[in-house]
């Protein structure tokens, strides 16, 4: 069983470190084997394609690369800021996470 993140697919991130330090984006894909997330306008890289059905004319197409989780923190949804993710159990018993700055509970 591979472990549990601090970050899902649809969370808006940010970044830690690297040449997107400060950046912010919403997480695309999430590899638990790799432990790397693709986040939406972060880490652009340059793909060289040939003609083909989806691209007819072909050329050079911008595309997101990943970017190691260690390097990405959930942005807390009260203060717009980076924070770090607790687990607690809620009413229902429910395990979900929390944001460790405010407190209040992340979906």
């Amino acid at each position: 069983m591979q472990k549990k993140l601090h970050i899902k697919k649809g969370d808006i991130v940010y970044v830690n470190s690297g040449e997107y330090k400060g950046q912010q984006g919403r997480v695309l894909e999430i590899d638990r084997k790799k432990m790397r997330a693709i986040v939406e306008g972060v880490n652009m890289l340059s793909k060289h394609t040939k003609p083909n059905a989806e691209s007819p004319q072909g050329g050079i197409i911008k595309k997101e690369g990943p970017v190691h989780i260690s390097n990405l923190n959930p942005v807390d949804p009260s203060t717009g800021e980076a924070t770090r993710i607790g687990r607690r159990l809620n009413d229902n018993n429910k395990l979900v996470r929390f944001s460790k700055k405010s407190g209040e509970e992340i979906k």
